[in-house]
């Protein structure tokens, strides 16, 4: 089984330097009953099926597949729930770590959030300096909960 171990940051923006090297990405989610997500999305051109199940503490088992971009993009048009997910990605390496940083759009613009995937759930993580707030236990910041719940419709 696959397992997912990851944290969650927000990122502070006055300290983060934005590389050139960003992805869009566009997800969607087809909603299970029971916790599990269905996900699709496409990253640059290529598309990904992923099974996510509940989430304890901060692993949960995960199951990702490529599929051809045409029927992801399919799929996202005719299956998900909206608004979609839109982001930029950034990929950055620290020590031993790689940091994806996504700058949301759309209808949760405004919103920057880091994630670090981990091997172990104790694992020690040096936090960069543009690190803000944890959020990994606040599930208003999971990508799925944002399709359902936009940042620009919470009361800050």
């Amino acid at each position: 089984m696959g397992l997912e171990i990851e944290r969650k940051f927000l990122v502070n923006d006055s300290l983060w330097t934005w590389p050139d090297n960003g992805v869009l990405y566009r997800q969607g989610y087809i909603y299970t009953q029971n916790g599990n997500t269905v996900r699709l999305r496409i990253a640059g051109n290529q598309g990904y099926l992923t099974l996510k199940g509940k989430t304890k503490g901060n692993v949960r088992s995960e199951f990702e597949y490529k599929i051809p971009f045409n029927e992801a993009t399919e799929m996202l048009d005719i299956l998900c729930d909206r608004p979609l997910i839109e982001k930029v990605r950034y990929k950055v390496k620290i020590d031993e770590l790689t940091w994806e940083v996504d700058n949301f759009l759309g209808e949760n613009q405004g919103l920057i959030l880091a994630e670090v995937e981990l091997e172990k759930e104790n694992q020690e993580v040096t936090l960069p300096e543009w690190i803000g707030k944890e959020v990994t236990d606040d599930g208003r910041y999971y990508n799925s909960n944002l399709a359902k719940n936009p940042y620009s419709q919470w009361y800050r």
